[in-house]
């Protein structure tokens, strides 16, 4: 049977008929091991199977590796056959792999949520207290609306878990390509919030008593007030490593996964721009589901035990090949200048070890 070819476009032909080389620096510099792997996509195109492979792949090559998960619908536990917590935790005895699966609630009860207090409740303890909180007065010298807790929660806990000296690798399996493009833009939200609150912080200055009594916060403590500037402070520098971070084509490789369908290549293209936008490099682009035999793919695993789609007297088959070679065709702006990944159809659910071994091998 023949394969889908998808290999990348090299080269761009310009008006006037004149061909020139596409030099695309994101996809020549990028490393493949990069500290920070992200899987992005539509729903339901196998982003988590993506991150789960990648993330067993590298703890096996000895790698201390953490895999999380930002999407609100986990399935981190379902693909790796294990309980996946909200907190890190080690979910392989063999290999050095560790698995969270975001509970945005969790982190605000525990206090780790973005603009919230100890308690979990107040916004910025005692300096959201002071301006009113979430709807306050205060709320339209803030430029709009505090973040959404749960994006907010998600965004900080990411930003930790980014930070943390105990995993050598994070792969993050991101929610849908909406949720993601959401979570992507929280860092500016977030810092022109901080920002707007350090300054308005800075010109109160010995006015605090009056404006504490002007929107009826007159039990707030002033230790209360600076400990919510320090964590101010604090916010702002994270913020600005993780944007740095995910700049950072020797740091982070951020990959899109798809399925050769027509609407799976329209959300590819419009993540693709907006995380162009971003200024986020993107080095793989996965091609998920792809009607051929596993032997095309990868020569590391034994093709012979798997079943392949039968172009030749199956015409459910072979209407779906037509599907795939259409919307293939279509997506040549998504394969320009990237790495592409193929990963065959299995007649079998890919869950537990020998699958997620045998994905990670057509993704080497």
């Amino acid at each position: 049977m023949s394969s889908i070819d998808v290999e990348p476009v090299d080269d761009v032909e310009e008006e006037g008929g004149d061909v020139r080389e596409r030099e695309d620096a994101t996809a020549r510099t990028l490393d493949p091991d990069a500290d920070y792997v992200l899987y992005g996509g539509k729903g339901g195109v196998g982003k988590t199977t993506m991150a789960a492979s990648t993330a067993l792949a590298s703890a096996r090559g000895g790698t201390t590796t953490l895999v999380v998960s930002t999407d609100p619908a986990h399935s981190l536990s379902d693909t790796y056959e294990a309980d996946v917590p909200s907190r890190p935790a080690r979910i392989r005895d063999d290999v050095p792999l560790y698995a969270a699966e975001i509970d945005p609630d969790t982190a605000i009860e525990d206090g780790t949520a973005a603009f919230a207090g100890g308690d979990g409740n107040q916004p910025l303890g005692g300096l959201g207290e002071m301006l009113g909180g979430e709807g306050g007065p205060m709320e339209s010298l803030m430029g709009g609306a505090m973040p959404g807790a749960d994006e907010a929660a998600a965004m900080q806990t990411l930003i930790e878990y980014l930070d943390d000296e105990r995993f050598d690798r994070v792969v993050v399996d991101t929610a849908p390509t909406g949720h993601t493009l959401r979570l992507l833009e929280l860092p500016e939200v977030m810092d022109t919030m901080v920002g707007r609150m350090l300054s308005l912080r800075e010109r109160l200055g010995g006015m605090m008593d009056g404006v504490k009594g002007m929107f009826g916060a007159g039990g707030v403590e002033e230790e209360d007030v600076e400990d919510g500037v320090d964590d101010l402070r604090k916010l702002s520098e994270r913020i600005e490593r993780l944007r740095a971070t995910l700049r950072d084509p020797e740091q982070t490789d951020f990959r899109v996964v798809m399925v050769p369908e027509e609407m799976s290549v329209f959300e590819s293209e419009r993540l693709l721009a907006q995380l162009d936008e971003f200024q986020i490099p993107v080095g793989t682009v996965v091609v998920n589901k792809v009607m051929e035999d596993l032997a095309d793919v990868t020569s590391e695993v034994d093709a012979a035990q798997f079943v392949s789609p039968d172009l030749d007297s199956c015409e459910f088959c072979q209407r779906r090949w037509d599907v795939q070679q259409d919307a293939l065709a279509s997506a040549q702006d998504v394969f320009r200048g990237h790495d592409i990944k193929r990963v065959p159809l299995f007649a079998d659910e890919v869950r537990g070890e020998e699958m997620l071994r045998i994905v990670a091998a057509c993704l080497d």
